[in-house]
Order: C-alpha cells, then sequence, then structure tokens
C-alpha cells in the first residue's frame, strides 16, 4: 500500500495554539513542522505544539524562517551563507532545548517560506541551510520542495531527504509553487486541496495554474495552519487519501517501512 505524510506548519499563531483551533488539526496530520522564533513562535508556543503533538502522536519538526516576523518570513532577504546557517542552527537549539525536557525527538526539518522558495532555486542558500543542521545534527530528514535543487543539496550534504507536495497551494508549470501575489494562489476549497493531494499521492503529477499535468512525486504532503478553513481541509485531505487506499505514515514510518527516501 502507498504511504503518504500529511504536514503542517505549526505554532507560528499564539492565538490558535491556545484556544484549540491548532489541536483540532492535529488529529488530521501526521507531522507537525513546529515555527521556532524566527519567522514565528516562542517558548510558549513551542511547547504547547509539542505537547500537542504528543498527544495526537503527530511526529515534530523544526521549521526555521528567516527572522523577520514582521513579514512573517515571506519576503525575499538577501543574507550571506554564513548567516543563514548561523541562523537556522540559532533556531533549531532553541527548539531542541524545549524538546528535550519534554522526552521529545524532533524528526524532520523543513525551512519556512521566503527561505524555502528560495532555497529551491539557489544552491548557494540550500547549501548553507544544509550547513546550518549539520552543525546541529546529522540524523535529521531535510524536507523541500519536490523536484527542485534544495533536495539535491540535501542529499549531497549526507542527509535523507523527503520530497514535499503541497494540497493547498497552486503550482507553476516548473514545479514552482504559485506566488501569494496571485488571488489562485491557495486552494482553499477542501475538495480541491483533497484532488491534488491524491493526484500528488497516487500518480505522482499535479495540475498546474496553466492547465499542464508535471511529474511530482512526494513522500509528505502540506496543509498550511494559516489557510482559511486549515482544519476541514485536512479532514478531507485525509478522507480522500483514504478512499484512494493511500495510507497515513510520517517520515521516519515511512523509512523504517522501506518507503523511498533518498
Amino acid at each position: 500500500m502507498k504511504q503518504i505524510d500529511i504536514n503542517c506548519d505549526m505554532g507560528e499563531m499564539a492565538e490558535a495554539v491556545a484556544d484549540g483551533t491548532q489541536e483540532d488539526l492535529m488529529r488530521y496530520v501526521s507531522s507537525a513542522n513546529i515555527a521556532c522564533g524566527g519567522h514565528a513562535g516562542n517558548a510558549f508556543t513551542m511547547r504547547a505544539t509539542i505537547e500537542q503533538a504528543t498527544r495526537h502522536n503527530v511526529a515534530i519538526g523544526a521549521h526555521p524562517g528567516y527572522e523577520d516576523p514582521a513579514n512573517f518570513g515571506r519576503h525575499e532577504l538577501q543574507r550571506s551563507p554564513e548567516e543563514i546557517a548561523e541562523s537556522v542552527y540559532r533556531q533549531l537549539v532553541a527548539l531542541d532545548e524545549i524538546a528535550k525536557p519534554l522526552g521529545a525527538r524532533i524528526a524532520h526539518v523543513k525551512p519556512h517560506g521566503a527561505l524555502y522558495n528560495q532555497a529551491a532555486r539557489y544552491r548557494e542558500l540550500a547549501r548553507a541551510i544544509a550547513e546550518g543542521v549539520w552543525r546541529w545534527r546529522t540524523d535529521i530528514i531535510m524536507v523541500g520542495l519536490a523536484g527542485s535543487v534544495m533536495l539535491e543539496e540535501f542529499r549531497l550534504a549526507g542527509f535523507l531527504v523527503a520530497a514535499e507536495g503541497f494540497a493547498d497551494r497552486r503550482y507553476e508549470p516548473d514545479g514552482s509553487l504559485r506566488a501569494r501575489k496571485f488571488p489562485d494562489a491557495l486552494l482553499a476549497d477542501p475538495h480541491a486541496a483533497a484532488f491534488q493531494a491524491v493526484q500528488i499521492a497516487r500518480e505522482g503529477s499535479v495540475t498546474t495554474s496553466a492547465n499542464t499535468s508535471i511529474s511530482l512525486r512526494a513522500q509528505t504532503i502540506c496543509i498550511h495552519a494559516d489557510t482559511p478553513g486549515a482544519a476541514a481541509i485536512a479532514a478531507q485531505v485525509r478522507r480522500s487519501l483514504a478512499r484512494a487506499g493511500i495510507s497515513i505514515a510520517n517520515l521516519v514510518e515511512q523509512k523504517r517501512s522501506g518507503n523511498s527516501q533518498t
């Protein structure tokens, strides 16, 4: 049976962490990428998100981004490789210092926002991210955009990698994500997002903004917690994947069962 991980970027909104909105979303995902103080997140949100993930048997990962909370880490910045590596390392240590006393182990690292999108295009930036992670731990799974140079660089750095697809984002014909400045960049309709998730998981392809089909093979599919109606999207994605005969397994479980991560 095919397996797929459902990941979600979490710990980014203190209100959602505190009011139960985020924990409701936890019921439908298998991995949580936790903001660790760069683009968002603080000691409270990190601790609470880890505790929620533990209650729901959700694997935890680190979600480092540009240290630019005013723009939620979604504006492209010009930083040297050394600055990026140090920033990533600092954020991972911050999350790990909270996770360890709770008995939690970080399983993967996924960059956030502009840092992610730039690393998908520029090898030097992807190498800088890898360097920051390597200083912290080498036995970690690195998550990156399917088909991008980011995955190639992570692999060359010696990491296991997991290719990522997106249920709630539209794609361009070159395999990049459609910029959020376009009104159709998000797939906020649960059925549309679920259709795309099944297309990625079962067929290894996705329909682009130009209504063309491109190859897209992934081990994990993302749903953003800040997409409107995220819990409804996640619930529909999970139901539709099950109906398609695809089981949900986090990246560590996939590794143990031999699902391809290279």
